[in-house]
């Protein structure tokens, strides 16, 4: 299967969750088990030989490939949600978003030092969300951080926002 059928796989629906916006519909991809199968082994292939320990996966569609990517790659998941969702102490991170601020956790006793960290998500629009989150885990003075995106709406410049020294990658590119 090659990048090219995952692309087209994607649904685009016109005026959602507001009109103006197309909204790209990853759910189409998760429905079926090879594209399923081939996203976790794009994934896991290219994070298999960088010591990954921990996988962070956003709320909420971080929570669909990030746990499948931790198994494979022998690693512990960890959620960073909103405001209230976690049952421990956090420690947070507020970001500014194009209606507002946002704010978003994780448990105060998630990471280490000693952790390398995939941050994983869904979307790579402006990049906010992201951001916030890998302020968020520097936090925690962990040896290293890659960030990873199922799809990147490139013309939104996302990328522009992230630290040179951070890899970043998509697995698709709109």
């Amino acid at each position: 299967m090659s990048i090219e059928t995952l692309t087209s796989s994607v649904r685009n629906i016109q005026d959602f969750p507001i009109p103006g916006i197309l909204f790209r519909d990853i759910t189409t991809l998760f429905q079926s088990p090879s594209h399923l199968k081939e996203l976790s082994d794009i994934l896991c292939e290219r994070y298999k030989d960088k010591g990954i320990t921990k996988v962070i996966g956003i709320e909420s569609r971080g929570f669909f490939m990030g746990p499948a990517v931790a198994i494979r790659l022998g690693a512990g998941f960890v959620p960073i949600r909103k405001p209230g969702k976690l049952p421990y102490k956090v420690i947070e991170e507020t970001y500014t978003k194009e209606y507002g601020e946002d704010t978003i956790q994780i448990h105060e006793d998630a990471l280490t030092k000693d952790d390398v960290v995939l941050l994983h998500d869904d979307l790579l629009a402006t990049g906010g969300t992201m951001v916030a989150a890998y302020n968020l885990v520097k936090k925690f003075g962990v040896k290293k951080i890659y960030i990873n995106f199922l799809i990147e709406l490139e013309d939104l410049n996302g990328l522009e926002h992230f630290p040179k020294e951070v890899e970043v990658n998509s697995v698709i590119k709109f």
